[in-house]
């Protein structure tokens, strides 16, 4: 009787990050006063008034609501004003954890493709000095396959002899006249 072990079938890693992003961006729909901007420009546009301080934002809001020749039409009541600001005191740590965690995962895959380049480079190396052994010389079109895909940027430059260059000859200092 032959018992057949079931192998458990791997979760890709495509969609395991793909689930990850479809996560973030349900987040988007969480945030209230979430907007995306619509140009690079449109960021720089309100950088200035976005740097005013919450005390000054504060003021104002007791100057609007204190004094009906300050109100407009278009603008923001202090309730607003005061919500506005909560919002913004409350999601800065929000953007601060995820830029934060875009930059352990950047960090991540960086240490992932260092480990697989690294692993890589040594079978290289290795199968480099096996291909010149007759007994593992059918290594040769591996090895020459990777030289290529490798490209000139990996290449070891082959050492250049310095060129010595004669010391420099001192001329006369000029003589001051007098």
């Amino acid at each position: 009787m032959t018992t057949q072990i079931e192998v458990p079938k791997e979760t890709s890693h495509t969609d395991g990050a793909q689930a990850c992003v479809e996560d973030i961006r349900a987040m988007r729909q969480r945030i209230p006063n979430f907007v995306i901007p619509e140009s690079k420009r449109a960021v720089r546009q309100i950088i200035v008034a976005a740097s005013v301080p919450q005390e000054f934002i504060e003021l104002a809001a007791v100057a609007v609501k204190n004094s009906a020749m300050l109100v407009r039409a278009s603008g923001t009541d202090p309730v607003q004003l005061r919500d506005l600001m909560s919002f913004a005191e409350a999601y800065a740590p929000v953007a601060d954890e995820l830029e934060a965690l875009a930059h352990f995962i950047r960090h991540s895959v960086k240490l992932a493709r260092n480990k697989a380049g690294s692993d890589a480079l040594t079978t290289y190396a290795l199968a480099q000095r096996l291909a010149k052994r007759p007994e593992t010389a059918d290594l040769a079109p591996h090895v020459e396959s990777m030289r290529n895909a490798l490209g000139p940027r990996f290449r070891r430059a082959k050492a250049k002899p310095v060129a010595t260059s004669p010391a420099p000859q001192s001329s006369p200092a000029p003589v001051p006249t007098v």
